[in-house]
């Protein structure tokens, strides 16, 4: 599909490449109920189902590429679904919103400790000590971002 065409209302974009399934799953159902622009942005083509409110946009392959993508188009007040927490910081400082596949929000006062955690544990992990990766997405952490994502919906009909 095609890129959104600039000047339009808010929109929700995705970090699509390592996002679950299952969170892509909730997303299409609130775009579609809420009847707001999603837009998955990946470096391999997705699937989308047949929608109006529904877009994928493949990126090249490379470091960043996508989420490079996704601060350019995003627009201040967008909503940004990702795990990646530098992309998050860069949402944040433009203006935009940042939630993970978990439901838990990025604020621009809890940004720069996550970023210091996370460069801690890239530090560890370089030096050899494994720190495993994150657990799977549980049936509670699907409950928490459906409900943060209707909830922030809410408010955003409501012009917050």
């Amino acid at each position: 599909m095609t890129a959104p065409m600039t000047g339009q209302a808010r929109q929700i974009w995705v970090d699509a490449d390592a996002c679950p399934k299952v969170i892509k799953d909730i997303l299409f159902r609130a775009a579609e109920r809420a009847r707001i622009r999603l837009i998955l942005v990946a470096n391999k083509m997705l699937h989308v189902p047949p929608s109006p409110w529904l877009a994928a946009v493949q990126v090249p392959g490379g470091f960043d590429v996508a989420d490079r993508h996704i601060v350019e188009q995003l627009q201040p007040g967008d909503l940004v679904v990702t795990a990646d927490i530098p992309l998050a910081a860069a949402v944040i400082d433009k203006g935009g919103h940042a939630l993970n596949p978990r439901g838990e929000f990025y604020s621009q006062e809890n940004i720069r400790e996550l970023l210091s955690m996370r460069d801690f544990m890239a530090g560890l992990r370089e030096g050899g000590v494994q720190t495993g990766g994150p657990a799977a997405i549980s049936h509670h952490d699907r409950q928490n971002f459906a409900n943060r994502l209707d909830s922030f919906l809410v408010k955003w009909d409501h012009g917050a």
